[in-house]
């Protein structure tokens, strides 16, 4: 999507026999397709095409010879024996970033694992760090293995992209899962590692930061930051309690931490004799990083929303927009996701070649859709 956004012009495959199964992944739907595969799949251009049959396989054969990236999250092995290996599609193109996303990886023990994000939020140690301290596990809000080897395998794309302009030649990026969450909780094993210690979920609270939590106020629960001396020492005259900066048990981060059962209670209690408004206005006036623990609806009617373009209507549909601000090449989301194989014969004419009887003939032998 971040590709197609920037500007690559993206074909999504798919099989004609329903598609992507994200877009059955509702309610709510849109039409035929349901919200969430519409919110993910903006400015691509979509191909279906049966991978079942030989000539499917030499359409996509086809398309990789003209293609500079191919991404695929099949499990490992199935593009091999489906004909559309690495070395096969190298050997068709030498160029070609071909960059395989899975669960595991291309090798190891539980490379022929199946997987989807919940899973790989469970087996890369992140929901046990999540939820509240009473022990009560929960599921990251959002898809965050997804998304997060989703965003590495760009980072791998645009690095092996930078490679190939010196050399000319493209690579195999291999990005699993599990490795893409190890690395984004990097700070998370850094303590185990350097403690021994198995962190717990500790609700909103970081273990090495005090206060770094969500508090409650009168009316509402307001998250505040506290991650330096220099902002301990603005925010305790900010409350109204400026005795707290110097008090031998909270003077700084390392006792803080250590005292945390004590201190966090106090600060509670005193943020709860006002509202989540009136302390942010104080914390903020104060250098205090602040805000209110906010639904998708306030984000969403947000100002900061709204001059940031992170909102964008596309033919009647209201998509994220981009996250990258580039003045000298700007993204934007270009079209709304593609009804299943709506770009089929368009493709194959105007990028492979073929004439209008040859297409028939692939949709009357059920390749494509007719």
């Amino acid at each position: 999507m971040l590709l197609a956004d920037y500007g690559a012009t993206v074909y999504k495959i798919e099989s004609p026999e329903g598609g992507d199964v994200g877009r059955s992944w509702g309610p709510p739907y849109t039409g035929e397709d349901s919200s969430y595969f519409l919110g993910l799949n903006a400015s691509k251009q979509g191909v279906a095409i049966d991978l079942k049959k030989p000539e499917g396989v030499e359409l996509c054969r086809k398309l990789i010879g003209k293609a500079d990236v191919l991404i695929e999250n099949m499990r490992p092995g199935v593009m091999d024996r489906l004909g559309l290996s690495y070395s096969a599609a190298r050997a068709r193109n030498p160029r070609l970033i071909y960059c395989s996303i899975s669960g595991y990886g291309q090798n190891g023990p539980r490379r022929d694992d199946a997987a989807m994000d919940l899973i790989l939020q469970a087996s890369s140690g992140l929901i046990s760090v999540t939820g509240t301290p009473e022990g009560h596990l929960a599921r990251c809000g959002h898809s965050v293995a997804d998304i997060t080897s989703g965003m590495f395998a760009l980072i791998g794309i645009l690095m092996a992209l930078r490679v190939r302009d010196r050399t000319g030649e493209g690579q195999f990026v291999d990005v699993s899962m599990f490795d893409s969450m190890v690395s984004a909780m990097a700070s998370n094993f850094a303590n185990f590692l350097g403690s021994g210690t198995l962190p717990k979920p500790m609700g909103t609270a970081f273990p090495t930061i005090v206060p770094y939590a969500a508090f409650p106020a009168r009316d509402r629960e307001i998250v505040i930051a506290v991650a330096s001396e220099k902002l301990w020492q603005a925010f305790c005259p900010a409350i109204g309690h400026p005795e707290l900066a110097a008090h031998p048990d909270y003077a700084t981060n390392a006792v803080r931490v250590k005292n945390r059962a004590v201190l966090e209670p106090l600060l509670g209690e005193i943020l709860s004799r006002r509202t989540c408004a009136e302390w942010t206005a104080v914390l903020q006036s104060a250098g205090i990083p602040c805000t209110p623990i906010r639904d998708l609806r306030e984000v969403v009617e947000d100002p900061q929303s709204q001059a940031r373009e992170m909102f964008v209507a596309v033919d009647g549909f209201t998509v994220t927009g981009v996250p990258v601000k580039l003045p000298a090449a700007p993204g934007r989301v270009r079209h709304r996701a593609p009804r299943l194989g709506e770009h089929t014969r368009e493709i194959l004419s105007g990028v492979l070649g073929l004439n209008a009887e040859a297409i028939e003939a692939l949709a009357k032998d059920g390749v494509i859709p007719a």
